[in-house]
């Protein structure tokens, strides 16, 4: 079980990258957090491959992917659709709206109104919508990439803390270095490699992979490890909102993605030492005086890292 997973992993990664260049770190990223469950959110500038890498990994999977374009008159039925009356037949038709893919990329989720994102955030959660008080079941694997621009926040609506807690996993793209993007270049001179890649698995067979995920082994030692990293930063000077009980659980979700991964059918400390500053750091709300002496989530969570003692031998 444990080197199929690996394998079948490596062959998505290794078609991602074909397109993402030089990012195979964040690639990974992208499918733990898919394969745990979850839901991801990128926080970078336009133009790094966001949009990309939900395309690359949709046609990996061989899911299907929408993209919504987030604006201040978006409307939640923009979103899930709407129930259409045709007077002839004197029947109601129900139209889906983008929500009803496998693959979802929210494109710059901040700059709908809260209502929307509401909405759409309910869905990731319950895995359903209500459409005129019927519920409809979102189709699976069910996995949102939503974007955030982290310099132009004019005319924005920032998430609360409440709804950000709803994605598994926060992280950034980031400039390619110099001989990657000279890579880049020389790739879409003719034509774009996304329209040259073709799936790796089905959408049921990343379900199979899914199950997987949950039998992976987290021994005591490693549950009391992460417990007490996530206990920190509820009692920490400078963090005046700590991480959820759901925090903790998508930490070790993600620890066991990584793990099979990684070749392992058992979560070890480095696990949860990678993923923690991912799962956790949008999580926590930073006081105002310490954000002032320049504090920051990422800084915060691998300095309580560096003073959680790592449990020996834990398997």
């Amino acid at each position: 079980m444990v080197k199929r997973f690996e394998q079948v992993c490596e062959a998505i990664i290794d078609n991602i990258e074909q397109v993402i260049v030089g990012k195979r770190n964040k690639i990974e990223e992208a499918l733990i957090c898919f394969l745990a469950g979850g839901h991801l959110l990128l926080e970078d500038v336009p133009g790094v491959g966001k949009t990309i890498l939900a395309r690359a990994l949709a046609i990996s999977s061989g899911a299907d992917f929408q993209r919504i374009q987030c604006t201040p008159d978006l409307l939640p039925k923009d979103v899930t659709g709407v129930t259409v009356y045709h007077q002839q037949s004197e029947t109601f038709d129900f139209s889906p709206g983008p929500i009803f893919s496998q693959v979802l990329l929210v494109d710059e989720i901040n700059r709908t109104t809260p209502k929307t994102q509401s909405g759409l955030l309910e869905s990731m959660a319950e895995g359903q919508v209500t459409i005129s008080g019927e519920t409809k079941k979102l189709p699976t694997p069910f996995f949102v990439i939503a974007t955030q621009n982290p310099v132009d926040f004019d005319g924005t609506f920032p998430l609360p803390k409440a709804q950000l807690d709803r994605f598994m996993m926060q992280t950034s793209i980031g400039y390619p270095d110099q001989n990657d993007e000279v890579q880049i270049l020389k790739q879409v001179k003719q034509e774009h490699p996304i329209d040259k890649i073709e799936s790796i698995v089905t959408p049921q067979q990343i379900e199979e992979l899914k199950s997987q995920v949950r039998e992976v082994h987290l021994d005591d030692e490693v549950y009391q490890y992460l417990v007490e990293v996530v206990t920190k930063t509820r009692n920490h000077p400078d963090i005046l909102l700590g991480v959820s009980p759901r925090g903790s659980i998508d930490l070790a979700h993600t620890a066991q993605a990584r793990a099979l991964l990684k070749g392992r059918d058992f979560v070890i400390p480095e696990d949860i030492k990678k993923l923690a500053p991912l799962v956790l750091q949008h999580r926590i709300s930073i006081r105002s005086e310490s954000q002032l002496r320049g504090q920051e989530a990422d800084d915060l969570i691998k300095g309580i890292l560096n003073k959680v003692s790592v449990p020996v031998g834990a398997k």
